[in-house]
């Protein structure tokens, strides 16, 4: 009886698993619910499994879908009956994404796709939990050089260092940067920290002929721009 009842338990899970696919292709995902998206990447990894009440827990857990896709992971390996196949499903996912949505500032300008830069580091730095700092690089035309990830910092805080940003640039030939972080508090508004720390990059840059674009900040509801609010 229990293995007609496994067998019964897997016809089902395959039978759902076909139906959410169906839904899938006829809307290209619109109908489907966070937590469908979530139970079928799941299922991938997991295949013989019913994976809708993992990943119903993954999101009560993480409270959004976004939030769980920007979860490091080891977060989310922490969690009961996910591994590192089924982990990396989600971060998979999550780094596709951000490659599409970069796509734009890096195949023009990133002065003239700048909506797309922003789209681009709001995916990136809206939802994570601790401060992350990253340099863009950018030749005479603005184009883009590299995108780096210059430090990962705590809850409140995260390192940006005058002498490294300029000697970064230094080697890899930029004309300019674009400093980026995020306030994991929501709040985009610059600390004074922020301003003195840019201030000195900017003067830095200026001996050297490195110009300072621009400082953002990401907060969970929108950004910050230093040099569209005056500050530079």
């Amino acid at each position: 009886m229990a293995g007609k009842r496994n067998r019964e338990g897997s016809e089902d899970t395959a039978g759902h698993r076909a139906r959410v696919r169906e839904r899938l292709f006829l809307c290209d995902g619109g109908a489907l619910h966070d937590h469908e998206l979530i139970e079928y990447l799941l299922g991938l990894a997991i295949p013989r499994r019913d994976t809708k009440p993992l990943a119903k827990r993954l999101l009560a857990e993480f409270g959004s879908l976004s939030a769980l896709l920007a979860a490091d992971a080891e977060s989310i390996m922490r969690q009961e009956g996910m591994g590192e196949v089924s982990t990396a499903a989600l971060k998979i996912v999550r780094a596709a994404a951000l490659r599409m949505i970069s796509e734009p500032m890096r195949k023009s300008t990133v002065l003239a796709s700048w909506q797309a830069l922003l789209d681009y580091l709001r995916a990136d730095l809206a939802h994570i939990k601790n401060e992350r700092v990253r340099t863009l690089y950018l030749d005479t035309k603005t184009q883009l050089i590299r995108d780096e990830v210059a430090s990962e910092g705590s809850i409140d805080s995260a390192a940006i260092y005058t002498r490294e940003v300029i000697r970064r640039a230094l080697d890899l030939g930029a004309a300019a940067v674009i400093l980026v972080h995020n306030h994991p508090s929501g709040d985009c508004a610059p600390s004074r920290q922020d301003i003195a720390m840019t201030r000195d990059i900017v003067e830095a840059g200026k001996r050297l002929g490195i110009a300072v674009h621009d400082h953002i900040i990401i907060g969970g509801e929108g950004h910050y721009s230093m040099r569209g609010e005056g500050l530079l």
